[in-house]
């Protein structure tokens, strides 16, 4: 055996502060921008092709689980990130502004693909002409359907929008303003 103490390696470079020998002091917002970052927990709202390129994007190739994804949630009260994969519907809009409101905040969500940043080729009566009609959207996610790295490009950018995200900005006048426009309840 060994008397060789295991090294353990982290990505997460330390948030900015006083250090020195037994003590780190920062700031409580940075540690938590930290631990949102690298514990986004997804919920996938997939009801077509992006739905398939979203699941290719958790198989070991690209692994999402690097990224602090690495539980998908298929409850809403238990997820943070909303993963819009494929086309919705009129008829399936509600259920999707039902599932976002049964998420606790912070939330955010994707728009994965074409079809739910704007519709995609599918410009009829009965096809919701962007997610972002019902809901509001934080990261478009592009193409039809967009490749594995686009989506993971796509968390990148949540990531650092839930690190660099005030603690206290849910609560501004300005963001439940937003969800006024939406006509959701906070």
């Amino acid at each position: 055996m060994s008397d060789k103490k295991p090294v353990i390696i982290t990505d997460a470079p330390a948030p900015e502060g006083y250090e020195g020998e037994g003590f780190f002091a920062t700031k409580l917002s940075s540690v938590i921008g930290m631990a949102r970052k690298f514990s986004l927990w997804p919920l996938p709202f997939a009801t077509s092709c992006c739905g398939i390129e979203f699941m290719a994007t958790l198989n070991p190739t690209y692994d999402a689980s690097r990224f602090g994804m690495e539980r998908n949630s298929f409850s809403p009260r238990q997820a943070d990130m909303l993963m819009v994969c494929g086309t919705i519907s009129k008829k399936l809009g509600p259920v999707l502004k039902e599932v976002y409101t049964q998420m606790a905040e912070p939330k955010w969500v994707v728009a994965v693909g074409a079809c739910a940043s704007s519709g995609g080729i599918f410009d009829t009566y009965s096809v919701l002409q962007g997610i972002d009609k019902i809901i509001p959207v934080d990261v478009y996610v592009p193409g039809c359907p967009p490749r594995p790295e686009q989506i993971i490009e796509g968390v990148m950018q949540v990531q650092a929008l839930a690190e660099s995200e005030s603690i206290r900005r849910r609560d501004m006048p300005e963001y439940q303003k937003l969800l006024d426009s939406y006509n959701i309840s906070n």
